[in-house]
């Protein structure tokens, strides 16, 4: 569970930090240091944090939870992923009445997602890499809305195939994870047999 730990540490500090650093002129070491080499530092720290988490989650497989979840609630990941992925695919396509209507649909979508694997995974190093997460997830959202930044401005034109996009590529990914992918990135079976 420490190389678990450590990596959430390292991973979400340096994300944290982003999140809190001051963009006071002067003060902002972004500017200070150039856009390049901080954006190089951040994706170095940031990577090695989360090689570690990874490697640490798998690790710390089989180090006991809080029981077995109900087996209904895994039908509810089945039926939460959807929109998580397509929330996740409507940050990077143009803006629609999704990306709109969210504003800022990657924090949407790591929220239900954490909260979906939460609800189906009650072992020590899900709740740990999960609920980090989520808990990152809420912390950002609120420091976005006190910098003012509500993602979209109202009055940005909307593009129907923003929306389109999002909702094909969300459910591609979905289907891919559901009869492939998952196993082979995770380990893990989603459909049993």
């Amino acid at each position: 569970m420490t190389y678990l730990i450590l990596g959430i540490l390292i991973f979400f500090g340096t994300h944290l930090y982003t999140t809190f650093r001051s963009r006071e002129p002067g003060k902002d070491l972004k500017v200070r240091m150039g856009a390049g080499p901080y954006m190089g530092l951040y994706s170095l720290v940031s990577i090695a944090g989360f090689v570690l988490m990874i490697w640490g989650y798998g690790e710390a497989r089989g180090s006991g939870g809080l029981g077995f979840p109900p087996t209904g609630l895994r039908h509810l990941v089945l039926a939460l992923m959807p929109f998580a992925l397509i929330a996740l695919a409507a940050a990077y396509t143009p803006t629609g009445h999704i990306k709109k209507m969210l504003k800022h649909p990657m924090l949407v979508a790591v929220k239900i997602w954490a909260v979906a694997h939460l609800l189906a995974n009650w072992e020590w190093n899900s709740i740990f890499l999960f609920g980090s997460f989520l808990a990152f997830a809420v912390i950002d959202r609120i420091a976005l809305k006190k910098r003012g930044d509500n993602g979209p401005p109202a009055d940005a034109p909307v593009n129907v195939m923003g929306d389109a996009l999002a909702v094909g590529i969300g459910l591609a990914a979905y289907a891919a994870l559901l009869l492939w992918l998952h196993p082979v990135l995770f380990g893990v079976a989603v459909m049993p047999g």
